[in-house]
């Protein structure tokens, strides 16, 4: 039997000296941002003003938005649309953020300016495989780096359990867990495309999973409308079942739902995981609903002696995640390295969206080789 909870510092019993939030190594190249809306103003904006990231230019369909986001954030250049943001020569960087339909028209003029040498775009890059395969090979023929923000490979626990992973903490890992009960702001945008929560919500569980536990072979898809979302859409409350070449199997649920909401109430909203393995446990929770630091505890019969550990960070995943994100891209424009959000490896996780679309139409299992010949090989990656 497991005993109680150890309070020692974090990683005293593994030797293991947990890294929630990656270094800063480069904060050097001019970013131009596209989007004014929540993400970037109260997200993005924040973490890199935090980071110290050169933001150098602002712009957004509604340009009085664009200036007070930019009079907010202490932003020098307002450009009156986003195509003369990107004609701006000193910007490096085009962080996009811009609804999936709009998205790839910016990024193909984002590529064809010389001055710029990388592009951050939002996910899903596109609203189809096969554009956003076009939009990898349109950057490669450009020499221009592009990356997708798969944020939640930057939450702290997320990070935390990778490491512990890759350290073999938790022996093999057998079976892995994400359980989301909670209700989404959905996008305005987002009511003209029919799809709706695995295009927005289960991508980020998707990815994380592809992130820890390498490639998928199967997905099995099941769901239903959410009754509280008024606008039509196919996938509402989403369960997910997926097998890794690796031999884990894993499952993800976006119950947005979540159950009636009450004033008299408080919903008990919430977004958890847990990873069991050969030797070891892990489970934690994804702060986002509870605008908290995301948490992670892990035991192990051997490498704890079966008490659990419970590392804690200050960051949260909105907004510091987000450094990591436009990190690991200055990063890449820096040092001529492949990102660690690489397109490659991003359109293996769009391709993994799609086969689940494709299982819930056609109501069977799925196999992610079906996908091979339009996505291609997936390069390694790096944490």
């Amino acid at each position: 039997m497991a005993r109680e909870e150890a309070h020692r510092p974090p990683g005293q019993a593994t030797g293991l000296v947990p890294e929630p939030d990656p270094p800063v190594r480069v904060r050097s190249h001019a970013i131009g941002c596209i989007g004014a809306g929540m993400i970037m103003a109260d997200v993005q904006l924040v973490a890199y003003r935090e980071a110290g990231f050169p933001v150098v230019a602002i712009a957004s369909r509604n340009p009085a938005h664009a200036s007070a986001v930019a009079a907010r954030h202490g932003i020098g250049t307002v450009h009156r649309t986003p195509r003369e943001l990107i004609a701006d020569e000193r910007v490096e960087i085009v962080d996009i953020a811009f609804p999936p339909d709009r998205q790839p028209e910016l990024v193909r003029l984002a590529l064809r300016q010389p001055h710029v040498k990388a592009v951050l775009a939002q996910k899903p890059l596109a609203l189809t495989l096969a554009e956003a395969v076009a939009l990898r090979d349109e950057a490669a023929a450009t020499g221009t780096v592009l990356s997708v923000n798969q944020n939640m490979r930057y939450d702290q626990s997320v990070r935390v359990l990778g490491q512990l992973l890759e350290a073999g903490i938790l022996g093999d890992p057998v079976f892995a867990s994400i359980d989301m009960r909670a209700v989404p702001h959905w996008q305005g945008f987002l009511a003209g495309y029919e799809r709706l929560t695995i295009a927005n919500m289960s991508v980020h569980h998707l990815d994380a999973l592809r992130y820890l536990f390498g490639e998928a072979v199967e997905i099995s898809t099941m769901g239903r409308p959410d009754p509280r979302t008024a606008f039509p859409h196919s996938d509402g409350i989403v369960v997910s079942s997926i097998r890794f070449a690796s031999g884990v199997l894993a499952s993800s649920i976006e119950d947005v739902w979540a159950g009636p909401r009450s004033g008299r109430a408080a919903p008990a909203d919430y977004i958890r995981w847990r990873v069991e393995g050969t030797d070891g446990i892990a489970e934690g929770t994804l702060g986002w609903s509870a605008d908290a630091p995301s948490t992670l505890r892990y035991m192990s019969p051997t490498a704890t002696v079966g008490e659990w550990i419970t590392p804690t960070w200050t960051g949260k995943w909105f907004p510091q995640a987000f450094i990591g994100v436009m990190e690991q891209l200055q990063f890449a424009v820096e040092t001529g390295r492949e990102p660690a959000l690489s397109i490659d490896d991003n359109l293996r996780s769009l391709a993994l969206v799609e086969a689940a679309y494709r299982s819930l139409r056609e109501a069977r299992v799925v196999r992610l080789s079906e996908f091979d010949d339009a996505v291609g090989a997936v390069r390694g990656r790096d944490r």
